[in-house]
């Protein structure tokens, strides 16, 4: 597994834990709280545990900074091409792989990953720690992305 890869999984893990914790606290208080602060300690959390330090870990770091920078665009993203399913009822895998995906499609430099590398990550990410469906989900929801983007699919 390279580097990246465990790193987009760390990426994942650690979205997919504050989104949960989000979940919760919304529930008990009608409010959607997206605290920057509980996801910088989620995400320290997670590297120590993978054996990384926060310092070595630029790339965990500027996904999950450029995620939270671009959060309600890529959230309103995810609606328009997810249409048949509000938000809160794609799995919390899938939403924060899509988070991902489209975070490195649309918002990373090119350079560091082109799209269809970006893509086939999360697709990746999808199958391993996602349902039986959430490849297929998550390659036609970033497949309509790339095509909206008006490079082909080869």
């Amino acid at each position: 597994m390279s580097k990246r890869h465990l790193f987009r999984s760390i990426v994942m893990q650690s979205l997919y834990e504050w989104d949960f914790e989000s979940s919760i606290i919304e529930d008990a208080k009608k409010e959607k709280k997206f605290s920057k602060s509980a996801l910088n300690n989620i995400v320290e959390n997670n590297l120590k545990e993978n054996g990384f330090k926060k310092s070595n870990s630029d790339f965990v770091i500027e996904t999950v900074n450029g995620i939270l920078e671009n959060f309600k665009e890529i959230n309103t993203i995810i609606k328009r091409l997810a249409p048949e399913w509000p938000l809160n009822q794609i799995t919390i895998i899938d939403r924060n792989i899509l988070r991902i995906g489209i975070y490195e499609v649309l918002f990373s430099k090119r350079t560091d990953v082109p799209p269809k590398v970006a893509i086939n990550e999360a697709i990746e990410l999808a199958k391993t720690f996602g349902g039986n469906s959430s490849g297929k989900f998550v390659n036609g929801v970033l497949g309509s992305l790339y095509k909206e983007m008006g490079e082909k699919i080869e």
